[in-house]
């Protein structure tokens, strides 16, 4: 399935009100396919959800993590800090209107504020969540190099000198965790790759 029909079809658990699922479907579509991105957009949702399609017997609420997924980035601004405030405020005032619970709303807030820092959390569904958004990182260094250039540019606005030491604290606070991948499923697959990924991107940084 395709981004459009698993958003249509976990929806569809909630509401048959095809009007609304379209609004909310062409909102996101057009947030994540904005010219300034190039990384954190569908092809970034795509790859997320494949990866937590893998280990979807071990999460215990589905559609929320895939509503968390669709919106944890859909306001992203360079220049902001509070994108994912926004972006668990804008979640929660669109998923209203497909009349999810009260529980689910706070639980996919929590989850998309967890984005933010990427701590390690005492529930298992954020935890996977975590996995997928940096999965990137323990991808083959091809993979991993393309992403660093599309980040790159999504930071255009900013020269090398102010740009470098920035990616850089990002680049250190992840080696700096006791493990970038909280879950043994991401952490078997992926965290040798990632920590070697990320050190010859430091090298990099320090030309």
């Amino acid at each position: 399935m395709n981004l459009k029909e698993i958003f249509f079809q976990i929806c569809f658990d909630y509401t048959n009100n095809q009007t609304t699922i379209e609004s909310l479907w062409w909102e996101i579509e057009t947030h994540y396919s904005e010219k300034s991105r190039y990384y954190h957009n569908l092809k970034h949702l795509e790859n997320m959800l494949s990866e937590l399609e893998l280990v979807k017997d071990k999460i215990l609420n589905f559609n929320t993590i895939c509503f968390s997924v669709f919106y944890h980035d859909v306001i992203y601004d360079v220049t902001s800090k509070i994108n994912e405030e926004k972006s668990a405020e804008f979640a929660k005032a669109r998923l209203q209107k497909l009349g999810l619970n009260k529980t689910d709303l706070s639980e996919i807030s929590e989850q998309i504020l967890a984005t933010k820092s990427h701590q390690k959390s005492v529930k298992r569904d954020i935890n996977y969540l975590l996995d997928a958004d940096l999965s990137i990182l323990g991808k083959d260094s091809k993979i991993y190099l393309a992403y660093t250039k599309q980040i790159r540019k999504e930071y255009s606005t900013y020269p090398d000198f102010l740009y470098k030491p920035g990616r850089k604290k990002v680049l250190q606070h992840f080696l700096e965790l006791e493990n970038i991948f909280k879950t043994e499923d991401f952490s078997d697959r992926y965290e040798l790759q990632a920590k070697e990924n990320i050190e010859v991107e430091l090298k990099s940084l320090r030309n």
